[in-house]
């Protein structure tokens, strides 16, 4: 039983670890390449912008018609890959 104890503890830690960084801001740069390839897209306006789970995920991304969308871009490549309306 002693050993359970500090091997839940760890489990634990591990998963807030893992979710803690689930959620992220892109660099500086990367941010500003992420938003020329929305206005080359169409999008006026957005409300955030993070990478998730390997993808670059948008938020809220307002095209010319007044449309909204959630975004996945694909990080690399930077190509929209999955478009979703509101």
């Amino acid at each position: 039983m002693r050993l359970a104890i500090p091997l839940l503890a760890l489990t634990l830690s591990a998963g807030f670890t893992a979710t803690a960084r689930a959620d992220e801001k892109l660099p500086p740069d990367q941010q500003a390449k992420v938003e020329a390839v929305l206005r080359q897209e169409g999008f006026t306006k957005w409300k955030e912008i993070e990478l998730d789970d390997g993808m670059i995920e948008v938020d809220d991304a307002i095209d010319a018609n007044g449309k909204q969308f959630d975004l996945k871009l694909d990080p690399k490549t930077l190509a929209v890959v999955k478009r979703k309306a509101e």
